[in-house]
């Protein structure tokens, strides 16, 4: 038996990704020869490793395993690379780091920072992505590291990553200046049931909580805009035109708006993760000991 990397690497994609086409668009091929290289792999190993069921395919349970150690095997081979590249010398290479937005000016700009001087022949190329869409760039390989939060659902235990805790983030409310909530040490949240909110993209991470949350306090958040960008949240907070609830780490003094615990404390859990394996990467090791001295 004989497997080549190019084909492990398409069959973990469909793994990660679900379908053909999406593998396709991916490593920019047609669907058609995607599967054509999977039937080949199929050959080589001599084992079933896909199910049609119509138009559409699944991995079998040895499908699975394959595009599971496929993965791992990757990893060791960008890690031998990597060593072979830097003997007798500093470590070197491109590490991709994808954080949340609230953790890029916080973590990501003075970890990428320290290590440009202390390791320059390390390049930390950085992404801004959320929960819902880091974990699943890191199992298929698109990114080295993530800074994630491990309350988000999605990020359940996976033999293939490790998880590397960083700190704490605790959940604020954000008034406008002058605003009545303020004169409290901490704010009751169903003293706000009738504010205009501002609120994250429907789908992430902060939207679900400060849903739930309001909802657990008696009240329907209404919510009057929607913003991908806590800087804006901000600006719109700052113009008396809505109250929020932010990460503490979101927060820029540059803005005119007051800060408030929640009288019932809300944090989350700030965790670094990493496909297990890819840590023999002296580059990858690099940035999680700057993340975790951050």
């Amino acid at each position: 038996m004989s497997l080549h990397p190019w084909r492990l690497r398409l069959l973990a994609d469909l793994a990660a990704l679900g379908t053909i086409r999406a593998v396709a668009a991916h490593e920019n091929l047609s669907p058609s020869a995607v599967s054509q290289q999977l039937s080949v792999l199929e050959r080589e190993t001599r084992t079933q490793l896909l199910e049609r069921t119509g138009r559409r395919v699944r991995l079998t349970t040895a499908g699975l395993i394959l595009a599971r150690r496929g993965r791992e095997i990757l990893d060791r081979m960008d890690a031998a690379e990597a060593e072979l590249r830097g003997l007798g010398a500093e470590p070197a290479g491109r590490v991709t780091l994808a954080v949340f937005q609230s953790a890029v000016h916080a973590l990501a700009v003075p970890v990428v920072s320290r290590i440009a001087r202390a390791h320059p022949d390390i390049e930390v190329v950085v992404f801004e992505l959320e929960p819902h869409d880091s974990m699943p760039a890191l199992r298929r390989g698109d990114v080295d590291v993530i800074v994630t939060t491990t309350d988000f659902v999605g990020t359940e235990l996976d033999p293939a990553v490790d998880l590397v805790p960083i700190g704490e983030d605790e959940i604020i409310m954000v008034l406008p200046p002058g605003h009545p909530a303020a004169a409290a040490e901490t704010v009751d949240l169903a003293t706000c049931a009738d504010q205009r909110w501002a609120f994250d993209v429907a789908g992430s991470y902060m939207a679900q909580l400060a849903t739930g949350l309001c909802r657990a306090a008696g009240f329907e958040p209404r919510i009057v805009c929607r913003l991908n960008n806590y800087l804006l949240t901000l600006q719109h907070v700052e113009a008396g035109l809505s109250v929020a609830m932010l990460p503490s780490l979101a927060i820029d003094p540059r803005f005119e708006v007051v800060t408030r615990p929640l009288r019932s404390p809300v944090s989350r859990r700030i965790t670094a993760a990493v496909r297990r394996h890819s840590t023999a990467r002296a580059a990858v090791a690099v940035v999680l000991d700057a993340l975790r001295a951050a």
